[in-house]
């Protein structure tokens, strides 16, 4: 039986049971497995995992643990002291963010839109087709299934920590420095389909009685038709927004 010592930092400890947190752990195994295996088999999705390094060394997740190795795991790419050449896990992501969400977060599907980021959400999604289409169209998978994250399919995820709707948008908005790139009226909050501006006589049959006369600026979705103006929603969007840049 060989043995290795593994040592998780910072808030990758979020997925170990708390005996084992911000401590070393040795971790016994007779079989023969990459890294990123072994760390998923300890509790730690992939997508969570920014550098790794073994014997002061950077190295890629199909490295093969050995007997007697000391494995760092650090959530980012930064450089501890004395590790030398990094090697990246994943190549940055390519350009504005762009999600799919797993059946547990529509509202902050929702959120998501509503600021302007193309964002995929069904409640009938398998987990298969979540992992493919993260994959396939280079979405961000955010998700509160660890299983989901550890499929070797997905390259970029990560598990939302929060259960409360406005954190979930705080904690996504930092992790991924939306706030700076926030474009509001660009996607429909229902379908994620891209708004159109629009005259008021090409919505006024559609829009309650009076919002025309009211409001000066309009928007439609391209897919589903549906109308958007800067009425009480996009007040409450304003307040939101104002709330997530107080809780940064």
């Amino acid at each position: 039986m060989d043995s290795a010592i593994f040592r998780f930092h910072d808030e990758l400890n979020f997925f170990l049971p708390r005996r084992q947190q911000n401590l070393s752990i040795e971790h016994e195994f007779s079989w023969r497995a990459s890294i990123k295996d072994m760390i998923e088999s300890l509790g730690v999705p992939h997508t969570e995992i920014g550098l790794l390094v073994v014997n002061g060394e950077s190295i890629c997740f199909d490295y093969i643990v050995k007997g007697g190795d000391r494995v760092e795991v650090y959530p980012r790419f930064d450089a501890p002291n004395g590790t030398g050449p990094q090697i990246r896990l994943r190549p940055p992501y390519p350009g504005r963010p762009r999600f799919i969400l797993d059946q547990h977060l529509g509202r902050l599907a929702a959120y998501l839109r509503m600021l302007g980021f193309d964002t995929l959400y069904r409640n009938n999604y398998h987990d298969e087709e979540l992992a493919q289409v993260s994959h396939d169209e280079t979405r961000i998978l955010l998700t509160r299934d660890v299983g989901l994250l550890k499929r070797s399919l997905v390259i970029y995820g990560y598990y939302v920590r929060s259960i409360h709707r406005q954190r979930q948008l705080e904690e996504i908005a930092a992790r991924y420095d939306l706030l700076r790139l926030t474009e509001p009226f660009k996607h429909c909050m229902k379908c994620n389909g891209l708004l159109e501006k629009v005259t008021k006589d090409a919505i006024r049959p559609r829009v309650p009685d009076g919002t025309a006369e009211h409001y000066d600026e309009f928007h439609r979705c391209q897919s589903c038709e549906r109308v958007y103006w800067k009425g009480a929603h996009y007040q409450r969007m304003q307040e939101l927004l104002d709330q997530v840049m107080r809780g940064r």
